[in-house]
């Protein structure tokens, strides 16, 4: 079987190594749609089989609008990842999610515009359900880490996914607060549903950088940076925990995406 691993982390940024990896080793992964963002760090943690790739690449290197998210989960399939751990940065559009905070997304709100999002092709369409983008029995791993950790985390947040990789004018972040989303990001979407397309659990670990620029206190990258540093260990220190709950076979049904979306 080659290189194989049972859960995949994208590390967001921040998070460019896992550093919690044993028995490492890189390999390089081509694809039908190109190079994924960087190689792919294979090793164990606790005798679980672990692959972790940087989304941006390892030196953040690639805009969010600029990631090859089809390759990226793609090379995760070829190496039998069934499980997808995706922490990522967000800004808030809600006063109580404040900067520190970590947020648990259930929905998204998609605001991209020139991603593609599936992998459907001439001869093959997909309808895949997103009704409920993220895998149940993921997001409860998460949340009771988290609770045995001592880490406060937002559960059930809506998600806007914006292009980038500029941030938001006022008017659109104003808007956005208006449909009651709570988060705002810029690489949720189509990570998340392609994920589901490849039939691989998902579930989204954010962790709040600022508040968006709703609220009157614009925000530079040097700010989203220093905040961000301050919560990679504790993103860490979750993914410590987590990786030892998830259990053995899944109990969901995002194994069985396909059954009912294509024609």
């Amino acid at each position: 079987m080659g290189d194989q691993a049972e859960i995949g982390i994208f590390g967001g940024t921040g998070i460019y190594d896992s550093g919690l990896l044993q028995d490492t080793k890189e390999v390089t992964i081509d694809t039908p749609y190109g190079k994924p963002s960087d190689t792919i760090t294979l090793g164990t943690f606790k005798d679980r089989k672990i692959a972790f790739m940087p989304r941006h690449g390892k030196k953040h290197i690639i805009p969010p609008h600029m990631i090859n998210f089809k390759a990226n989960i793609f090379a995760f399939k070829e190496l039998g990842v069934k499980r997808i751990i995706a922490p990522s940065a967000v800004g808030s559009l809600k006063e109580e999610i404040a900067p520190g905070h970590f947020a648990l997304p259930s929905q998204f709100l998609d605001f991209t515009k020139s991603r593609d999002g599936s992998f459907s092709e001439n001869g093959r369409v997909i309808h895949i359900s997103v009704a409920e983008p993220f895998c149940p029995e993921l997001k409860d791993v998460i949340l009771n880490a988290a609770k045995n950790q001592n880490i406060s985390i937002h559960r059930d947040c809506t998600y806007v996914c914006i292009e980038g990789p500029r941030f938001s004018t006022k008017a659109e972040s104003k808007f956005f607060r208006s449909t009651g989303a709570d988060i705002i990001g810029m690489t949720l979407v189509p990570e998340c549903q392609l994920a589901r397309e490849a039939q691989i659990c998902y579930a989204s670990i954010s962790t709040v950088t600022d508040y968006d620029v709703w609220s009157d206190k614009p925000v530079t990258a040097k700010e989203v940076l220093e905040t961000l540093s301050k919560n990679v260990t504790t993103t860490k220190k979750l993914l410590t925990f987590l990786i030892d709950e998830i259990p053995k076979t899944r109990g969901c049904s995002c194994e069985k995406a396909l059954s009912e979306a294509e024609f």
